[in-house]
């Protein structure tokens, strides 16, 4: 039996990364991934970049935070050695949403920029998904939704 809570999430706001090359991540995130930059470059300590409009008029957004930056002493980690990534970091991937039909474009661009990439079904809930590798390790998935590959399959 599930307690009411008086609230329920509704959508992601935001995917937070801790960076060392804050260069390679925000090319990599605007140019690779496509999102649209909103605040920051790639000298600044922290970059937002919009991965679409989210629930009740909060966009969910990516932001890349130079590892050195703590926004909040106390509250958000900070330290002097870059942050552990890829197989080794508790991140295991992030994925973002786009339309099947675009899928194919993304496996032409990876192809025409020469980026690592890596194409999985997941039939039990009707996806596919695109992967790569961000400049850190980080692996970001591309996924769609396609009604006909539902499956019983894992």
């Amino acid at each position: 039996m599930t307690q009411d809570r008086g609230f329920r999430p509704r959508a992601l706001g935001e995917i937070a990364i801790r960076c060392a090359d804050m260069a390679a991540m925000v090319e990599f995130y605007e140019t690779v991934i496509g999102l649209e930059r909103l605040r920051g470059d790639h000298k600044s300590a922290i970059t937002f970049f919009r991965i679409a409009e989210g629930f009740g008029g909060h966009t969910a957004v990516l932001a890349l935070f130079h590892y050195e930056v703590s926004v909040k002493p106390g509250q958000h980690p900070t330290g002097f050695a870059p942050p552990v990534t890829g197989a080794a970091s508790s991140l295991h991937h992030i994925a973002l949403s786009l339309p099947f039909e675009e899928q194919e474009a993304v496996i032409r661009w990876y192809d025409h920029l020469g980026q690592p990439y890596w194409v999985e079904q997941f039939g039990w809930i009707g996806w596919r998904g695109v992967f790569t590798q961000d400049p850190e390790g980080n692996t970001v998935e591309l996924v769609a939704y396609d009604a006909s590959m539902l499956s019983d399959q894992a």
